[in-house]
């Protein structure tokens, strides 16, 4: 049956798909009641939903008053078990609202509840003689948060009248309408399934190729795509999109090369004046203030980290669009970037080794390169003393792929789905170097996506295990 099915072009299975629809409304006549059975399940099941909302939003005024306990007597005690009590309960508070969120909660209500649970979070760190101060002022906000939570309840309860009101809209149209509509629906899908199923193929092939682009990128092209009216709007609405994305995309650049200008400078003067402190030279400091210093010290080397990773992370998503491919020997590239991180791998007593055969692909050789090089040192900074690190090179059915596979303690079963997300670090981090910025991973997924392949983490027993696979290998 599915091999019948095959056989027949899409176009032929939209006309089909109609006629089959003109049949089904036929049945549906028959089946009134049954729909009238299914809108009372709705019903119920809106009841339950609604009950839930409720639940959620006193729980949330419930987690408010466990907060502000939490946080006041954390204050006055400095105890740390009552500030991760605090924690907890904000923690809590964070999934309700984000459930509040996906069942149509306004984002503009969760925005200013966290905003205040910030400020809070904020007064809760600081030097035990302002503690009184700060409990006070901690009081102060929960008051308005007290606030935010009220009018969440009440946008709540607005949710669940609008359910309400939809649902019965939707129960007494279709009681009007549904014994009058289904037999001229029987004759009217019957004419739109031979007319749709001709017409509305091609459009739509071409709405799909062009949101297919947009997702890839590509913002160069044009969409202009005739057809029916509602068809010609959506087409109307990507090209507006695709001009948007390319305004987004030069302001992006634009806002990171004033951070590059406006940051980097005042950071190296706070860096240096920082570091002037430090050394004594304005006087000598005494232990609490040497302890302040320090901490400056290491937040102003940290956010430096962070800007330089950022504007790295913007240079390599821009740079992946333009890719400038040559003949290249994969095998030949691999053993440059294994030689490149000789001394790290050495300094680690690690065994580092290439394995497969010469194969050479039309590829961005120095894209390309990035991306094993940051595999290959992402592999040798989770990798053990003495190790065994392998990259394995082989030619899968027309497509290249490149193994990288080490002995360390792998990746996170939570951390898996977001480990190519730019900025994300794991749980499962080296004790002995410095925490990574979270974009190696990022750029590879950009250098590797911009050839038409894909990098992706495979199951492994022992270690992590990423392949890189790249098409049109010879």
């Amino acid at each position: 049956m599915l091999k019948a099915t095959l056989r027949f072009s899409f176009p032929q299975l939209l006309l089909v798909a109609f006629v089959l629809i003109g049949a089904l409304l036929g049945a549906a006549a028959v089946r009134t009641l049954f729909s009238l059975d299914t809108i009372m399940a709705q019903s119920r099941e809106s009841t339950t939903q609604a009950i839930a909302l409720s639940t959620a939003a006193q729980s949330l005024s419930e987690r408010s008053l466990t907060m502000e306990r939490a946080a006041r007597q954390a204050l006055v005690l400095g105890d740390r078990q009552l500030r991760q009590r605090f924690e907890e309960a904000a923690g809590h508070a964070r999934d309700i609202l984000r459930r509040l969120e996906s069942n149509e909660l306004p984002p503009e209500f969760s925005r200013q509840w966290l905003q205040q649970l910030s400020d809070v979070e904020a007064l809760l760190d600081g030097s035990p003689e302002t503690a009184l101060d700060r409990e006070r002022a901690v009081a102060r906000a929960f008051r308005e948060l007290d606030g935010h939570s009220a009018a969440i309840a009440q946008q709540v309860q607005a949710i669940i009248g609008n359910r309400n009101d939809a649902l019965q809209d939707r129960v007494e149209k279709s009681r009007r309408q549904l014994t009058q509509q289904v037999l001229g629906s029987i004759a009217l899908a019957a004419v739109m399934a031979l007319g749709f199923g001709v017409w509305l193929a091609r459009p739509f092939q071409r709405l799909e190729k062009a949101i297919v682009g947009l997702g890839e990128n590509r913002l160069d092209l044009p969409i202009d795509i005739p057809g029916p009216p509602d068809v010609r709007r959506v087409s109307q609405q990507l090209e507006w999109l695709r001009l948007r994305l390319t305004e987004l995309d030069a302001d992006k650049a634009r806002f990171l090369r004033h951070v590059s200008h406006e940051l980097k400078t005042p950071l190296a003067s706070l860096h240096e004046g920082v570091a002037v402190l430090g050394d004594g030279v304005a006087g000598p400091l005494s232990p609490s203030q040497a302890e302040v210093v320090s901490i400056l010290q290491h937040n102003t080397q940290l956010l430096q980290h962070q800007i330089e990773a950022l504007l790295r992370f913007n240079a390599a998503a821009f740079e992946a669009r333009q890719l400038k491919r040559e003949p290249t020997d994969l095998l030949a590239l691999v053993e440059d970037q294994i030689e490149a991180q000789r001394l790290r791998w050495q300094s680690h007593q690690l065994n580092v080794r290439a394995e497969g055969p010469s194969m050479v692909l039309p590829v961005d050789r120095e894209k390309v390169a990035s991306a094993i090089g940051n595999l290959l040192s992402n592999a040798i900074r989770f990798s053990p003393q003495g190790g065994l690190v392998r990259l394995v090179l082989q030619d899968d059915a027309g497509r290249a792929c490149l193994d990288v596979i080490d002995q360390g303690p792998g990746v996170a079963e939570a951390d898996r789905d977001r480990v190519f997300e730019p900025f994300y670090r794991g749980e499962r981090q080296p004790t002995d170097t410095v925490r990574g910025t979270g974009i190696g991973l990022s750029i590879v997924h950009e250098y590797i996506g911009a050839h038409g392949g894909r990098v992706q983490l495979l199951p492994a027993r022992n270690g992590a295990h990423f392949r890189i696979e790249l098409p049109h290998a010879s």
